[in-house]
């Protein structure tokens, strides 16, 4: 009974259940029918709304192509007005060049009418021109060509004449005025310097007190000029000399040490290998102090600070070194003094000039242990040791090994130059001497139209005499700037050497 009741309300929920359903599914039938009616006519409302908005488009862009047709049509007109404007502007000038056309010919016949006219008088004035030129030619014995070039040599000759003089007189003005500036200049610069400058040579001889020293020195089987020639690196000669000995080497410095230590064995007395080797090592740390006392003087005295220890050195080794007998270190001193003064004078760096004039040698400490000119290692050493480009270019070109680019440079040549060739301050072997003026009288003769030349004044001037009648006074001129181009060119000389070139016509008649 329980379970009856049971199913018969599981049925009734079912049937419920179904009733329900059924009436869900047909409200929502409903519901999408409804929904489907109102989408189709929202479509409707929005196609007819597209529709109007096309159509208003449509009447926009046709209003905008009859406004723009409309604007175009005016701007047609517009041009169309213009350029006829324009025609007639055209047509009003082709009438108006007619008219200046027809004008200009005519002027143009007239200006032919008159230009014929004009060649019918020049041939006219021609050939009355050429009567006369026959005329002329007739008289005077010549012809126009000749006349001409007769005109031309006589105006050539005096031409030639007046710029040989002007050229002379303005030379020997030049000269003058050149001359006595530099005179003044070189004075005044000698004056202030006053160096003490004499023409001592490295000592390669030393006296002995006797001739028995002879035999201490050379030793048992020679042991001791064995042991001092290896201590010092110099030729000991032991010679015929009474009571001296030659000390033979190309080191100054070594044979500087070589010579004091000989001096002190002899001095002595006791000479064996250990005491030579003392005596050695002694004089030459002697030397070294001598050097550095006079490196340091010699920069005191030139008045020059600054120099790195290495240049010290170098310049104290020139203590010892000489050329053709002149003390290279007095020397250096002596140019730097020159070449300061110079400066002050003709305002330029002073403190340049004494560096570079101080320096302008040092090669010459080494130039024995290098290859090379001294101008050339002492460039390099002075580029080595920091020194500036001007202080290089003053050493470097001192001997116009290379172009003078600086006042300062021009200036510690020509102290170089004072200080070598003036009277005392070098020796010059006779053979040198000799071979100096030969060279000077044969390089002047050379050239043509030279008669006779002269080396005179201890070579310090040429005299040449030329035949008057194969060169003119123009021509002595170039003549004497030639030959000093020669001379310079071939030849190695202190100081400068003038070139006079004499011209001398001499008329002689006899009484009779």
């Amino acid at each position: 009974m329980g379970t009856l009741i049971v199913i018969s309300v599981i049925c009734f929920l079912a049937a419920v259940a179904a009733v329900v359903y059924a009436y869900m599914q047909t409200k929502s039938a409903s519901k999408s029918h409804l929904a489907r009616d109102e989408l189709q006519t929202r479509l409707e409302e929005e196609r007819r709304a597209l529709e109007a908005e096309r159509r208003e488009i449509q009447l926009g862009i046709k209003e905008k192509e009859i406004k723009l047709r409309e604007k175009v049509e005016n701007e047609a007109q517009r041009g169309r007005a213009e350029v006829e404007k324009a025609k007639k502007r055209l047509d009003t000038r082709e009438d108006n060049l007619d008219k200046r056309k027809s004008e200009i010919d005519k002027r143009a016949s007239e200006l032919d009418k008159r230009q014929q006219r004009l060649k019918d008088k020049e041939q006219e004035a021609e050939d009355l021109l050429d009567e006369r030129r026959a005329e002329l030619e007739r008289v005077a014995g010549m012809t126009t060509a000749e006349g001409r070039q007769l005109l031309i040599a006589e105006v050539e000759k005096e031409t030639e004449q007046e710029l040989g003089q002007l050229i002379r007189r303005m030379e020997e003005d030049a000269k003058r005025e050149g001359e006595r500036r530099a005179a003044e200049i070189v004075s005044r610069a000698i004056q202030r310097c006053a160096v003490d400058q004499t023409t001592e040579t490295t000592v390669s001889v030393v006296p002995l007190p006797n001739d028995e020293m002879k035999g201490r020195i050379i030793g048992r089987e020679g042991r001791n000029i064995r042991c001092f020639e290896q201590f010092t690196g110099i030729d000991l000669i032991v010679d015929d000399t009474p009571e001296a000995v030659v000390l033979s080497g190309f080191d100054p410095v070594r044979r500087e040490i070589a010579r004091v230590a000989l001096e002190a064995l002899t001095s002595d007395g006791r000479i064996h290998p250990g005491r030579i080797e003392e005596t050695v090592d002694r004089a030459r740390k002697q030397i070294d102090e001598r050097m550095e006392e006079a490196a340091e003087q010699a920069a005191m005295d030139a008045g020059v600070t600054g120099l790195q220890p290495e240049l010290m050195r170098m310049l104290g080794k020139l203590r010892y070194r000489t050329s053709f007998g002149q003390n290279v270190l007095k020397h250096s001193i002596e140019v730097s003094l020159l070449a300061a003064s110079m400066a002050s004078d003709v305002g330029a760096r002073v403190n340049i000039a004494r560096r570079g004039g101080l320096l302008h040698d040092i090669g010459k400490s080494v130039d024995y242990e290098r290859d090379g000119t001294h101008t050339q290692i002492g460039a390099e050493v002075a580029k080595a040791r920091g020194e500036s480009p001007d202080i290089i270019h003053c050493i470097a070109a001192h001997h116009d090994d290379i172009e003078i680019e600086t006042v300062e440079a021009a200036l510690v040549q020509a102290a170089d130059a004072i200080s070598a060739s003036r009277p005392g301050a070098r020796r010059e072997t006779l053979d040198t001497y000799v071979k100096r003026l030969e060279g000077l009288e044969s390089i002047a003769s050379s050239f043509d139209g030279v008669e006779q030349a002269f080396a005179i004044q201890a070579g310090r001037e040429v005299r040449v005499i030329v035949k008057p009648d194969k060169i003119d006074d123009l021509q002595a001129h170039r003549l004497a700037k030639g030959m000093a181009s020669r001379i310079e060119g071939e030849m190695d000389y202190p100081g400068q050497i003038r070139v006079t070139v004499i011209r001398e016509t001499r008329a002689t008649e006899y009484a009779k």
